[in-house]
């Protein structure tokens, strides 16, 4: 029986797990109830893990007859601070609180690929990481920080697509997602009467100011080839309408597809919110935070993943990955071991690239993507535990 065969077998079990997370969601560094229920299924399989890593995290492992090579699957599992307005049957019980991005599917197919494994004579290890805390780019970081790739010699993960077909899979060697860092700015003048602005020195102008001058850095600093966004996303300044307050703050993200590219905007974006300020008689003070960096495929591990998805899924439902400047915190451990991150499609099977996309309160996933999911994880740690190590990391 085909891989794809057994997945759609135990499918089932696992889109109702996933309906039971869907019901409870939770966010960030909050996902006790979520590891709880995991942790259950675990013991129901017969599999030893660790709980507690990195916060809410579960490592888990099976461990093979053989004296093979160590790898890792991820999932992650946290939800966003959304409503969701799907009208599910099985929407979210927590106002406020919603799985827009999937995290709770990508829980359920790491636990049905351990099914699948769980009774082969495995040559080698494979270890499962069932990660907190993705969304505030946090969950890798601590995991790392706790030993959960010790030993791990490869890495591999998945996020569903809902703008791309289920049944589909994209993939793509070296870069493929953006880094990601946050911008916090608080311009400091001086207040004043709104209607005697010579008494002050307004930061709210100043402010405006530096907004715009940044968007000049992408667009006169930078090559037109290199892909870069710098976005304020919120302004707060003032109470009154007619009164100047004495500062302003500014929060932004800066994303880019290149490190060298990174490393010169983090250096233009102090220099153009100081030099804005100065003219503008006000102080800036800027912190800049890095959270996670380009996600690069390793092209060896890029090529296995690629192998077995062609094997379950036929090659002509495999599309390149086009590259995004979406973040992800796998990046971290790509970093540390070499691995390959695709996406699998979770879309209608007409009009995908019409679906509300992910983060949108209505969100949907389409759930036939569950044992897909499950089989190319299970075949991906199949294929990679009978190919050679990745040497020259």
């Amino acid at each position: 029986m085909s891989l794809l065969k057994q997945a759609e077998e135990i499918g089932p079990r696992w889109i109702e797990f996933r309906r039971e997370l869907h019901r409870h969601p939770e966010l960030s560094l909050q996902e006790s109830g979520t590891a709880a229920r995991i942790a259950r299924e675990l013991d129901r399989l017969g599999i030893p893990y660790r709980s507690g890593v990195g916060g809410h995290g579960i490592v888990a492992e099976l461990a093979g007859s053989g004296s093979g090579k160590t790898i890792a699957l991820r999932a992650d599992m946290d939800a966003l601070p959304i409503e969701e307005r799907t009208g599910l049957p099985f929407a979210s019980e927590h106002a406020g609180i919603m799985h827009a991005c999937g995290h709770d599917a990508h829980a359920a197919m790491l636990l049905g690929a351990a099914e699948l494994l769980r009774g082969e004579a495995l040559d080698g290890t494979v270890r499962l990481l069932f990660q907190p805390a993705e969304e505030i780019n946090a969950g890798a970081k601590a995991m790392l920080e706790e030993g959960a790739l010790d030993g791990v010699e490869e890495i591999y993960g998945l996020h569903n697509l809902p703008t791309l077909a289920a049944g589909r899979a994209a993939t793509r060697p070296g870069p493929m997602m953006g880094s990601v860092d946050r911008i916090e700015l608080e311009v400091k003048g001086k207040g004043a009467h709104g209607a005697l602005p010579e008494q002050g020195v307004d930061p709210i102008v100043c402010a405006a100011a530096i907004v715009q001058a940044l968007q000049t850095i992408v667009s006169r600093e930078l090559s037109p080839f290199a892909s870069a966004v710098v976005t304020i996303g919120s302004i707060h300044g003032g109470e009154a309408n007619n009164v100047i307050p004495d500062r302003c703050r500014l929060t932004g993200t800066v994303r880019a597809f290149d490190p060298d590219v990174r490393e010169r905007l983090r250096a233009a974006i102090g220099r153009v919110a100081e030099g804005i300020a100065a003219s503008h008689r006000c102080q800036v003070r800027l912190a800049y935070i890095g959270q996670v960096p380009v996600l690069a495929n390793d092209v060896r591990a890029a090529s296995l993943a690629e192998r077995a998805i062609d094997g379950i899924l036929g090659a002509e439902r495999r599309d390149e990955a086009e590259p995004v400047l979406a973040g992800e915190d796998f990046s971290l451990y790509l970093g540390a071991v070499p691995g390959c991150f695709f996406w699998i499609g979770s879309g209608p099977e007409r009009d995908a690239e019409r679906a509300y996309g992910l983060h949108h309160p209505r969100y949907e996933l389409n759930e036939a993507c569950i044992p897909v999911g499950i089989a190319l994880l299970a075949g991906i740690a199949r294929e990679s535990l009978k190919a050679p190590p990745l040497e020259g990391f």
